[in-house]
């Protein structure tokens, strides 16, 4: 038998899996602290968590079970088509909006391809890219840390695909409507496919009038992707959704794996959609609480802290003498997660990612704060 090694695609050899925030039993078993002790800031969810009536929409699709799921969604592409005002054929669902990721460039991107995104960003774009063999070329942000657009545009030549996160992850900075429209009209005019992450979106206020879904028509290569982690709080029944022209569409429906969003899922996201008393006393909560957190953050001695557009903090803290795995580690033993940003292409170890979560919690984080700074 030959060394499996010499099995594998060039381009696979090398792969890492992506780091992320939320690993709460990998921090359980370094600190010793039960599951139950910790806060997780590292992680940006609705922190009023799962909406009652999906929870108990969920637990009645139990009935389900024995039976394949809706492969094609149809119920929550429909709910989600009367949400936004466009057609069903314009929506796809995926099992979560990672899967949607790496389906989008598995269908469009070949060996030597280009590809271009931000640096940094959220590292499972990296991921669904190189294992497709493309290229990718890095646009790093500016001194502010926002999108430099002009850049942008100008790496965008002979691109096949450009990934956009708005608001960005780490960064929790919006890109302005106006100049995301001049990425779209530089793309559009030379044919590349633009693949838009508006995951955060829906915890920034006018959310609706920021949004590019109104602007399938205009640009047929642009995918948007949304998703029922982040607001909605369905974060372990992995659902999110793209939406696009529909011949973007046909190409993803034909090339996704069959039955990819359970039962559960399907069943609470329908629901979760339109429990607008949840999702108003979510937006109301993250209001309040990004300003008191705001204020408390910005009293940390050595903190630089960004203003954030989306429900998270984006820290420059070397002024503190701590480098981001140290704070993160000190922060651990007191029961307190925070993200590590260092693991972002393009930051170095002084950055850190803080969610905004209840009052209580913003409370306890703050005092953490106090006793290690």
């Amino acid at each position: 038998m030959k060394p499996i090694s010499s099995l594998v695609k060039e381009h696979i050899k090398n792969l890492k899996p992506c780091i992320h925030g939320g690993e709460i039993l990998d921090a359980t078993c370094r600190s010793g602290i039960r599951r139950e002790n910790i806060l997780d800031f590292s992680s940006s969810v609705n922190p009023l968590g799962t909406s009652k009536k999906a929870l108990d929409a969920a637990e009645a699709a139990f009935s389900q079970i024995a039976a394949y799921p809706d492969s094609t969604s149809t119920e929550l592409r429909e709910a989600i088509e009367k949400h936004y005002n466009i057609a069903k054929n314009n929506i796809i669902v995926g099992n979560g909006s990672t899967e949607l990721m790496y389906l989008f460039a598995e269908v469009f991107l070949s060996k030597n391809d280009t590809v271009i995104m931000a640096a940094p960003t959220f590292g499972e774009y990296e991921g669904a890219v190189l294992k497709t063999g493309a290229d990718i070329r890095f646009i790093k942000l500016g001194n502010d840390q926002k999108l430099d657009v002009d850049a942008f545009i100008a790496g965008m030549a002979n691109a096949k695909m450009a990934f956009i996160c708005n608001p960005n992850n780490p960064t929790s900075l919006l890109t302005p409507t106006h100049e995301l429209k001049r990425i779209l009209d530089a793309a559009l005019e030379q044919s590349t496919l633009v693949f838009l992450d508006e995951d955060f979106l829906e915890f920034v206020e006018n959310e609706q009038q920021l949004s590019m879904i109104g602007n399938i028509d205009k640009y047929p290569n642009l995918f948007i992707l949304r998703s029922f982690t982040k607001l909605f709080g369905l974060t372990g029944l992995r659902v999110g959704y793209g939406i696009a022209n529909q011949e973007i569409i046909n190409v993803l429906m034909g090339a996704k794996i069959p039955w990819n969003v359970n039962c559960l899922a399907q069943a609470a996201a329908v629901v979760a959609l339109n429990d607008y008393e949840h999702l108003q006393k979510t937006r109301q909560l993250i209001c309040e609480e990004k300003a008191y957190l705001q204020e408390g953050l910005s009293n940390i001695r050595g903190f630089k802290v960004y203003t954030p557009d989306a429900n998270f903090f984006f820290i420059d803290i070397r002024e503190t003498g701590y480098t981001a795995a140290e704070l993160t580690q000190k922060l651990l033993e007191q029961g307190i997660m925070i993200r590590d940003c260092t693991s972002f292409k393009g930051l170095d170890q002084y950055y850190i990612r803080i969610a905004v979560k209840l009052h209580s919690e913003n409370i306890r984080l703050l005092q953490a704060l106090g006793k290690v700074i």
